[in-house]
């Protein structure tokens, strides 16, 4: 009785096995390309859909510096960039560094007001849209992100209305 379910369950693993060796072998260009949403419907990795927004960042403590640098550049890229979105952007963005600590972390508050609504504000996102071309490729540049994203702990997104006429 036992043979059947024993030469079943082979069965299934060497086929199994077998597709998923196929599928790791077969060249890219043979795979159907991968299907695209249409640009408008690109979900953004950290939008605001409010007028105003704000982000409660926690960064490790040692690596306060790094996510400074970020901001420093940011704010750096705001002025050479021909993007009037991302100019909007950046000029709104205020950050705070609390005095006080956050489990254990740094904490940074970022004020977006107003914010551009429905437009991407992942810091990583603007900064490589302030860079040319050879900058993004610039092994300083990679070396940088490299420090940079592992200094992030948690991100914690608000989106913000204001009351009263906005006072």
């Amino acid at each position: 009785m036992r043979r059947p379910i024993t030469f079943t369950t082979c069965a299934l693993t060497f086929l199994f096995t077998a597709t998923a060796l196929y599928a790791q072998t077969t060249p890219p260009a043979q795979q159907p390309p991968a299907a695209q949403p249409p640009a408008e419907a690109k979900k953004l990795d950290l939008a605001f859909t409010t007028e105003a927004g704000l982000l409660l960042v926690q960064i490790k403590k040692d690596q306060t510096a790094v996510f400074e640098e970020l901001i420093t550049k940011l704010k750096a890229g705001a002025s050479k960039t021909t993007d009037e979105t991302v100019k909007k952007q950046l000029a709104t963005l205020k950050t705070y560094k609390a005095s006080e600590d956050m489990a254990g972390n740094a904490l940074y508050v970022v004020m977006i007001d107003p914010a551009v609504k429905d437009t991407e504000y992942a810091f990583f996102a603007l900064l490589t849209k302030t860079m040319t071309p050879e900058e993004q490729r610039a092994p300083e540049t990679q070396e940088f992100f490299k420090r940079a994203v592992p200094a992030f702990v948690t991100m914690n997104k608000i989106n913000l209305t204001p009351l009263g006429g906005g006072q």
